[in-house]
């Protein structure tokens, strides 16, 4: 993850999502489960004023995001986050309540306290529960959501005006494809990974296009991971 996070079409994709859905900070941003730190550089590299903060569980990984990004990060768990009530403008959170080592409620609990009346929530998860593969086993996820799901967990934690939609749903056959037909085994890899660099321009040019019909309010029926924004009331 360190090692492709800059580079990696998958990331790069990921990282316009939230860019695109929390825009431009005003106030604290909290990255919640930061891993290596690579949301928190392109924050910083597209929002150099951005008040940012990082919260991660792994003191080596917490480390490396200071390091990258050159943002304060505490080495903290997301279910007990080391912040005050009401201290952040907004959290962003990708690819956490899918983790074995997480508990879902309790998190969103967590981020529901530190948010700031008004403030904004955004995350990323992976769809659909049928796609649970060795990936997801290499990279200690246990469970994936879908569009309704998501939007429910969170009406349950009290957050208000939710929404939630569908992205990478145009590479959608190729992930079930690769996750599903080609290295279905255990022992399969995780598909975080360099890739030749024809392919990654080529898979990042398709989200792109997505992404754009995206911002045309054209919504895809499913997709290989949901984005959630929701408001703290």
């Amino acid at each position: 993850m360190d090692a492709v996070e800059n580079g990696m079409w998958w990331y790069r994709a990921l990282h316009a999502r939230v860019l695109q859905v929390l825009g431009r900070p005003r106030g604290r941003v909290l990255d919640a489960g930061c891993g290596t730190g690579g949301f928190l550089a392109r924050l910083k590299t597209a929002w150099p004023e951005a008040d940012a903060t990082g919260l991660e569980y792994d003191p080596g990984a917490a480390a490396r995001a200071r390091a990258k990004s050159g943002v304060f990060v505490v080495n903290g768990s997301v279910m007990t986050m080391p912040f005050a009530d009401a201290s952040f403008e907004a959290v962003t959170s990708m690819d956490v309540l899918c983790h074995a080592a997480v508990e879902p409620a309790a998190a969103l609990a967590e981020m529901h306290r530190v948010l700031a009346p008004g403030g904004r929530l955004v995350l990323n998860l992976p769809a659909f529960q049928w796609l649970l593969s060795a990936h997801d086993r290499r990279v200690h996820n246990v469970r994936r959501f879908t569009a309704s799901e998501a939007a429910q967990i969170l009406t349950d934690a009290g957050f208000h005006g939710v929404t939630t939609h569908y992205w990478n749903g145009l590479l959608l056959p190729l992930m079930i494809l690769q996750r599903k037909v080609m290295t279905s085994t255990p022992e399969g890899q995780s598909d975080v990974a360099a890739f030749p660099l024809w392919q990654d321009r080529m898979l990042f040019g398709v989200t792109e296009v997505e992404r754009q019909l995206t911002r045309l309010r054209l919504r895809f029926p499913a997709g290989g991971s949901v984005l959630a924004i929701a408001t703290r009331r």
